[in-house]
């Protein structure tokens, strides 16, 4: 891991650094050694203001922090701080589709469109869009909506507007195009199949069986809470809540409730089988897709699961699940090895670009030393 991000940090001051970092909880010596050492030499050599790194392994599990949650509060992060991760919230979506497809409310080949409330129609191209392709990025519609006159953005409106004639880019199930605007309708479709509210759905299926009480859609409010900077270093607001946006994005939690997360994807033949199984499945393998655009910043994508990025064993690291996600100046990302029992969740607090790329690489390299082939 040291080789990824470049070790230029004297000795003496890598001791200091880590003295003040937050303590973590695992009786795993390599994991938290592993994990402090990634965390601060990371934070040192990208100098974002804040940072907070989670992982476990076994069962066992560890949390440290390190700068400031904002810049001169003084405040470290730690495992209840709350943090905007963005699009991870796209995996949420893709855990209730397969809770709805375990439950047999839809099933995943379901044409998307029936199940919209407040558009006519989706568009179509040779077959209809389905849920699965909505989960997969492999809907042929376009990244964001575009503007349209007289309509507010996100509002039905908008949808409806943007979503009009022949506005696929490629046939649905041919080729995979991030598409924030897939998982959005994806949560509309969900909330359609459902007869309730989507925030409720997720509320119900996910969140509360699985015990993250820290992770909703709500601002985070009080002294605890990641600031996100610009890439210039400024402070930048979150704003209210955006409606028809919670598929993709929107999503605030805590590293002590992606621990329990990460456990629950972790946990192979625990409560919720059915639908994990059905998460984590690749759908859609690489070879053969056209176009393939926007996947590979976390890492090469080889497959799509319902809002995971699929990563094949590679030389030391194994098969690896990932996501990352951006918001209002927070970088996050959380991959695991299922088939290790390892994961990790990272957060940064500035629009660093090339700290983001270097986190998740940083990561990949972390779950390689913790759970080698």
């Amino acid at each position: 891991m040291q080789r990824a991000i470049g070790l230029r940090v004297p000795l003496c001051l890598l001791i200091v650094a880590l003295a003040g970092s937050a303590p973590a909880y695992a009786e795993d010596p390599l994991l938290d050694d592993a994990v402090s050492f990634t965390g601060q030499i990371f934070h040192l050599d990208t100098a974002v203001p804040g940072l907070v790194i989670a992982a476990v392994r076994g069962g066992e599990s560890a949390v440290f922090g390190f700068g400031e949650t904002a810049k001169g509060s003084g405040r470290q992060p730690d495992g209840d701080t709350r943090i905007g991760i963005g699009s991870i919230t796209k995996t949420f979506t893709g855990l209730t589709l397969a809770h709805l497809a375990a439950g047999g409310t839809v099933d995943l080949t379901d044409a998307a469109g029936p199940y919209v409330d407040g558009i006519d129609t989706l568009p179509e191209r040779r077959h209809p869009i389905r849920l699965l392709d909505l989960a997969t990025h492999s809907s042929g519609l376009g990244r964001e909506l575009q503007p349209v006159d007289g309509a507010e953005k996100y509002s039905d409106a908008s949808f409806a507007g943007n979503l009009g004639g022949d506005s696929l880019l490629f046939t649905p199930g041919t080729g995979i195009l991030y598409s924030n605007i897939g998982f959005d309708l994806l949560a509309m479709a969900l909330s359609g199949a459902a007869n309730r509210p989507y925030r409720d759905l997720l509320q119900e299926t996910v969140l509360d069986p699985l015990g993250l009480d820290a992770t909703g859609y709500a601002r985070p409010e009080g002294d605890n809470v990641m600031t996100g900077y610009d890439w210039n270093g400024e402070e930048m607001d979150p704003g209210e809540p955006i409606p028809n946006r919670s598929g993709a994005s929107g999503l605030h939690t805590t590293a002590n409730d992606m621990i329990r997360y990460l456990k629950w994807n972790l946990d192979r033949f625990g409560e919720g089988m059915e639908a994990r199984t059905l998460s984590h499945a690749a759908y859609l393998v690489r070879d053969g897709l056209n176009p393939v655009y926007g996947m590979d910043e976390s890492g090469h994508m080889d497959a799509m699961g319902l809002g995971w990025v699929v990563m094949m064993p590679e030389d030391d690291r194994p098969l690896i699940l990932q996501k990352a996600g951006g918001t209002n100046g927070v970088f996050s990302y959380i991959a695991f090895a299922p088939s290790r029992g390892v994961g990790v969740f990272i957060s940064i607090n500035q629009f660093n670009f090339s700290a983001s790329i270097a986190m998740a690489t940083v990561t990949n390299e972390l779950i390689a030393t913790l759970a080698p082939r």
